[in-house]
């Protein structure tokens, strides 16, 4: 199945050089490959994953390893951020 990974920010260094301008990797995944199957694969620590977007709805740390993706989805993920 076919998924779009985003990383945006400091998590960009986990996408392959050619497409970090972009930050946007298409990703050929097992079905019933999960959100944390993702990270993993992806080597981003779980820890700097703040805030996670499936086709733009917010998916909480605790529900990640149960959210199934599915074909086309769009999964986006930004590091935490301090601001002021």
């Amino acid at each position: 199945m076919k998924i779009t990974l985003k990383l945006f920010a400091s998590l960009a260094v986990h996408l392959p050089a050619e497409v970090r301008s972009s930050h946007s990797l298409a990703l050929d995944m097992e079905p019933g490959a999960t959100v944390a199957d993702v990270i993993q694969r992806q080597g981003i620590p779980p820890g700097q994953c703040a805030i996670v977007l499936v086709d733009g709805v917010w998916v909480a740390k605790a529900a990640r390893a149960g959210r199934v993706l599915s074909e086309g989805e769009v999964l986006a993920i930004w590091p935490p951020v301090a601001g002021g």
